[in-house]
């Protein structure tokens, strides 16, 4: 009895978990190209438009999974101040940083239509899954790890925007 249960278990449930994981590990390639593709685009562009946003998500949502997105948009503020120092003359005051989060960026999206950044500014997306896929529930079971933060399926990039957005709507 207990070989054909070893026996049923390395000839089902472990190619079974194989195969999960290597859907994961598809899942995660196709958001990461997805994350890297969009931020790459508004890095190049200089704005981020609603119809990129939504074939954003589109696209990340074709792998079958649900995501929680967060977008963090950093805007260079140029602050000229009056103290300048000899060793660098052309630097006046000091650049600060606003921070624009997900639901900011949404609200902005979706009443304008678009995010126009400048030369300087940062762009951040993460995006997570939120479900729990069959590879993390035989992982789960069989041992016995469990969280709600954890999450399989992840994809992140970053960049610093290379050109200012026009302002045209062209």
């Amino acid at each position: 009895v207990v070989a054909i249960f070893l026996a049923a278990i390395l000839m089902f449930i472990f190619p079974l978990m194989s195969l999960a994981e290597r859907t994961d590990d598809i899942s995660s390639l196709a958001v990461q190209t997805a994350t890297t593709e969009f931020v790459d685009d508004v890095r190049t562009t200089g704005k981020m438009t609603l119809d990129d946003y939504e074939q954003y998500l589109s696209d990340i949502s074709s792998t079958g999974n649900t995501f929680d997105i967060e977008v963090l948009i950093q805007q260079l503020d140029e602050n000229p101040g009056m103290k300048t120092t000899q060793a660098e003359a052309t630097k006046i005051g000091e650049n600060l940083y606003y921070n624009m989060y997900t639901t900011q960026v949404e609200e902005q999206l979706y009443s304008k239509g678009r995010i126009t950044l400048k030369e300087g500014d940062l762009v951040t997306v993460t995006a997570k899954n939120t479900n729990q896929t069959i590879s993390q529930m035989l992982r789960n079971f069989f041992y016995m790890i469990s969280g709600n933060d954890s999450y399989q399926i992840v994809g992140q990039h970053s960049g610093v925007v290379s050109v200012n957005g026009s302002t045209s709507k062209n």
